[in-house]
């Protein structure tokens, strides 16, 4: 149980216990002035035996039903008797009518507003209807023991009002905890889920962008080697290096992912190096023409920013091996003013980027054509990757004009955006439509 659920009953035994106190002298002090007035012995005693028989009714009936805060037939039983009892001790000393100090709250607190005022203002009134039946008394007794009852009534009022509002506050209080408390688990367990599914979403994209291309690109080129294991066994072996060595690569970027490390192929080069192994490796794979330049001087970036970088170029590159049927890629790193690029581009034979959006929206694959519909992961997770260190993915192509896909990252916030699966998230639908109404090219 939270701090703010323990607090509000604890609260509400305080207040009770400090009413306690305050009714324990109100019969103290009560019983006191009984035992020394001047009326005859036995009706001292059965004025202080009413008074006393008064605790343990409360203690029993009125407490429990004043902590639940609520009315039944019990709450009248419970003023009925209370009336009864202080009834006799005043009949029988009228020095009893000090324990309205204790009597009075307990209405309050024991009946609705209007019962209990009128409940208040008969307990009041009670000693001088006591004092009129017996007689006897002198009219100055009389008025005195009036005025006496009629300040009380209205003193029983502010006081009875007073009460209640206390009670209400802190009953609505009570309420606001318990509201608080159940809002924040429900927070709590929200944000429990969100975070699951977040990092289920990156553990989807990290293996989609590493074991999975690879495993892919191996299937490949097992399958060429297959072919060629015959008729030019030399070819097949080749293949079958590319075999081993794209294993390795990818035990390696296994092992970094489950230890959660930066990727094998930065670890000990630069982006820029890493990357011309990423073209290098597409043209062995492929047969592909792939060329790799560095424009602009280069420096070091944040490894959020490398790590964007390579698993763009290798989406990029498994896409282009896979649907585009191109003769040549370009892979271009940009370094700008306050930003940093990357520029992949194919003469393949291009897509409709709307229809490929739309595609993805409706079917929950990838949309820009990677055509990865067992994983979903393609230009969705790039763009995805891309945003959360506050980058733009932008993807132009037109059927049988080739495509670019171009990656941009301001440097200025890039190192201390976050980069964990609850950064915001931008989908590409709207970069590529704007890609396809530019009709061609970048």
């Amino acid at each position: 149980m939270t701090r703010e659920a323990r607090r509000a009953p604890e609260a509400r035994v305080r207040w009770f216990g400090l009413w306690d106190s305050y009714f324990v002298i109100c019969y103290l002090v009560t019983t006191g002035l009984v035992f020394t007035s001047a009326v005859p012995q036995t009706a001292r005693l059965i004025a202080i035996g009413a008074l006393t028989l008064i605790v343990p009714w409360y203690a029993g009936i009125g407490r429990p039903l004043m902590l639940r805060h609520e009315s039944d037939r019990r709450n009248g039983f419970f003023v009925g008797g209370l009336f009864v009892l202080f009834g006799l001790a005043t009949a029988v000393d009228l020095t009893s009518a000090f324990a309205l100090f204790a009597i009075v709250p307990m209405l309050m607190m024991s009946l609705a507003v209007r019962p209990a005022v009128v409940a208040a203002v008969l307990g009041n009134l009670l000693p001088v209807t006591m004092l009129w039946l017996q007689g006897g008394a002198t009219a100055p007794l009389m008025l005195f023991v009036l005025l006496a009852s009629l300040l009380g009534i209205a003193l029983s009022v502010l006081l009875g009002l007073w009460i209640k509002r206390v009670v209400r506050q802190n009953r609505e209080h009570a309420e606001l905890i318990e509201e608080l408390r159940r809002n924040r688990e429900q927070v709590a367990r929200l944000s429990h889920q969100a975070g699951i599914s977040a990092e289920r979403e990156r553990l989807a994209r990290e293996i989609h962008d590493t074991l999975a291309q690879s495993l892919t690109s191996i299937i490949s080129l097992v399958q060429a080697a297959d072919a060629e294991v015959e008729d030019a066994p030399a070819v097949a072996r080749k293949h079958l290096a590319l075999v081993g060595r794209m294993a390795t690569e990818s035990l390696a970027e296994a092992r970094a992912f489950v230890a959660d490390r930066t990727p094998a192929s930065l670890r000990e080069s630069s982006l820029a190096q890493a990357l011309r192994r990423q073209a290098d490796g597409l043209a062995a794979q492929t047969g592909l023409l792939a060329r790799f330049a560095v424009e602009g001087d280069e420096r070091p970036l944040p490894m959020a920013v490398n790590v964007v970088l390579l698993r763009a170029a290798q989406e990029a590159g498994t896409n282009v091996r896979k649907h585009a049927d191109a003769r040549a890629v370009d892979l271009v790193l940009r370094y700008g003013e306050g930003q940093v690029g990357l520029r992949v581009t194919d003469d393949g034979k291009g897509f409709d980027a709307t229809e490929a959006e739309r595609g993805a929206a409706e079917a929950g694959t990838d949309g820009g054509g990677s055509g990865d519909e067992d994983s979903g992961f393609g230009l969705r997770g790039m763009a995805a990757r891309v945003a959360e260190i506050g980058g733009v993915l932008s993807v132009v192509s037109r059927r049988g004009a080739g495509t670019v896909v171009e990656v941009k990252v301001p440097l200025d916030g890039a190192a201390e955006r976050p980069s964990g699966p609850s950064a915001p998230r931008p989908g590409t639908a709207g970069r590529l439509a704007e890609a396809a109404d530019d009709g061609g090219l970048g």
